[in-house]
Parts: C-alpha cells; structure tokens; sequence
C-alpha cells in the first residue's frame, strides 16, 4: 500500500514574518511605545554625547586653526635662589632675529601702578586688574581682536591712552569707551581708547589694563624689562623654536627662562573633554540596558498573554521554529522602533545645543551605526528567551490555559 506524501510546514515569506511580527505591536501599542522609550532614551543619551562631544571639538579645533598653534610665550622663571628671575631688555628684539620667528611682541608688567575707576574707590579694591606695557604688535601676534573702539598707535602710545581686556572691561564697567571714559591708573589719569574680545591663547591679558611702552616707562615708573615676550614662528619649525628660545632671550642664564605653548592647553582640555565623554557614555549604556529589560519584560508578559494565540497558530500548523521567529521579530522591531527615535532625538539634541553654543553639529556616523547596531544586539538578546519560551509551549499546554 502506497504511504501518503508527508505534510511540509508552509514557509513563511520575509514580510509575512515582519507582519506577523508587527501584529502584537499594533494590538498593544501604549505598551511597545512605553517600552520602546526605554530603549530611545539610552540610544539618544549615547548619541547626544558622542554629537556634543565631537561639535564641541570641532569647535575647538576650528578656533586652533583661527588662532594658530605656533603661538610661543616667553617668561622670567626663578633663580636658583628661588628669587623671581628678569628677562634682559634685548630679549624681545634677539628672538625676533630667529629666523624662522614671523611676529614678536612684548609685555610688561608695571608693579606700581593700580587702576580705578574714580578717585574714590578704596585703595585696597584693585579688582584684580593688572597694569601692562604693550608694544604695537601685540594684538597681531596673540591673534587680539578689539570689540569696541581702537588699539594703540604710534600717537596714543606716547600718551595716557589705554585698551581693556574683555574681563578688566567688565569689572569696571566699561562696555563703549568714549572720549570722556577715563581711569585713574597710578596717579595719572588714562583715556580708554579700546576694548578687546577675550583672548584664548592669552587669557592672562583678559585682565589687564594695557598702555603704551613709552608712556608707561614715563608716567608709570616701569623699568622697561619685559614680564612675557609673545612670538609667532612657521608651523613646520615650532619645535626647533621652542628649544632655543631660552638660551637666545637670556643668554648668561638661560635655565631662568620659562618657555611654554598656549595651545597646549586647549589641546589638555580636550583630553579631559574626551574623559567625561567616556564617563556619559558609560551612563547612556546604563540607560540603553534598563531600556533593553524593559523590552525583555514586555515580551515576556506577551507571551503569557497571547499563549491561546500561540496554541491556535501551532495547532493551524505552525512550527516551533516559525513562533519562535515570531516573537524574536516582534522584538526586534521594538527595539528597532526605540532605536531610531532615538538616533532622531540625539541628532536633534546635538543639532539644538550645538546651535545655541553656535557650534557646527556634529554627529558622527559610526555613533549613528553604532547606536543602530546596539538596539539590534538589544532586542536579539531581549527576545530570545521569550521567543524560545513561547515556541516550546504544546498546543493543547497553550488552548488550555486560562
């Protein structure tokens, strides 16, 4: 007698399993957007901190390459008595003979000399302000740019005129200078002529109340030795520079020279920016893993309450492997609907934050595809034990459950 052909499971085709997968989201959709949440959140907190992170050092690096990174300082050190050193007077004008030196300037500092607004300020409320000699070049050289008003000239130099730093301004109330906005500095009365923007290679001039060279030696009492000589050298011979600088502004004792590089400390500052970037990131993984137990415990609350549907399909003719696939779908999905809100939220993030600190957004796409990729891992891993329970549940077990 002839065996009937045994049955084969019917096959089910890539957009039936993503509709059927589809289908337990749609039924409960107050509870998939819930948990889908959980796992937007972790993906947007990852990537709103990668996104600032890079907008914030792209930000950086545009105002290095503005700036300059082949700004050098120049400044007395100590002696070996521990004495605080002086550099010579030659000093500016012996590094400006460098060859590869584009641009030198100098400043100096006048210990006698306090500033005030009026007369009538106590003597002990200086502000913290500073007095400096400045020469001519010192705002092409520190990369100084004047916000309100004008810089010295070959005129004002030799005349009480001043310029304030972006701080020095503020503290004493100066935001236009005019013809008739002075200050007491010493015992002389100052013209404010000008006032810079903030100075990121040279913050240390923010605060101060800078002066003509001759004039300060003449009204002020200084004694024309320079506190900080400034110097801009080729990019390709900073180095070179650097390991001269002190042996040529102080020959007969060159140990007394501090040399340093501004832009260091920006660059220090962007390692320490990449730090708290790591520790975020540990908190949005954090996020992304309590947003991935809650996709974990929804689909396993759905199958003990679609287990008639289960018992149903299985009893139609579906295969283990088949409901199994189902509920894996189904949390894929989750995750996938969690995980791109999420990707749109960071990048919105990124792009707001970075607009109003008028910054270029930036968002890298390994963060995008990272972020993609780990909601993918997260409802793989989500799912599995839902999906395999639910596929090992018998028909009859499933139809006769309450």
């Amino acid at each position: 007698m002839r065996r009937p052909d045994r049955l084969s499971p019917a096959r089910l085709a890539p957009a039936d399993v993503v509709r059927v997968g589809g289908a337990g989201l749609r039924t409960r959709p107050a509870r998939a957007l819930l948990s889908a949440l959980g796992v937007a959140i972790g993906i947007a907190a990852m990537v709103a901190v990668v996104g600032i992170s890079s907008s914030s050092q792209a930000e950086l690096d545009r105002r290095l390459a503005a700036l300059g990174t082949n700004l050098l300082t120049v400044a007395p050190g100590q002696t070996l008595l521990g004495r605080p050193a002086t550099l010579p007077d030659s000093a500016e004008p012996m590094i400006g003979r460098i060859a590869p030196v584009t641009a030198v300037a100098a400043t100096g500092r006048v210990e006698s000399a306090r500033v005030y607004r009026t007369d009538r300020i106590p003597k002990a409320e200086t502000n913290g302000l500073v007095v400096l000699a400045a020469r001519l070049s010192l705002p092409s050289t520190v990369g100084a740019t004047v916000r309100a008003g004008t810089w010295l000239n070959a005129a004002t130099a030799r005349y009480p005129a001043a310029v304030l730093g972006a701080v020095a301004a503020a503290r004493l109330g100066i935001g236009h200078p005019s013809p008739l906005t002075s200050l007491l500095v010493g015992s002389a009365r100052f013209t404010v002529v000008g006032v810079l923007d903030p100075i990121p290679l040279a913050p240390e001039l923010d605060a101060a109340v800078l002066v003509g060279w001759d004039v300060a030696v003449t009204a002020l009492g200084f004694d024309g030795h320079p506190t900080t000589v400034y110097l801009r050298c080729r990019d390709q011979q900073v180095e070179a520079v650097r390991a001269v600088l002190a042996a040529t502004a102080n020959p007969s004792a060159p140990g007394t020279v501090a040399v340093s590089r501004p832009s260091d400390v920006l660059a220090a500052r962007r390692a320490v920016g990449e730090t708290l970037t790591a520790l975020l990131l540990g908190l949005g993984c954090v996020a992304l893993l309590v947003g991935g137990v809650g996709v974990a415990n929804t689909m396993v609350i759905s199958v003990l309450e679609r287990r008639g549907e289960i018992g149903l399909r299985r009893a139609l003719g579906a295969t283990r492997g088949q409901v199994r696939l189902q509920f894996l779908t189904e949390s894929l999905l989750l995750s996938a609907l969690g995980g791109a809100g999420g990707v749109l939220l960071g990048v919105a993030v990124t792009a707001g934050y970075a607009g109003y600190q008028a910054w270029p957004s930036v968002v890298p796409t390994w963060a995008t595809a990272g972020a993609l990729a780990a909601t993918v891992l997260i409802g793989g891993a989500a799912g599995l034990y839902p999906a395999v329970r639910a596929a090992r549940l018998s028909p009859t077990e499933a139809l006769s459950a309450p």
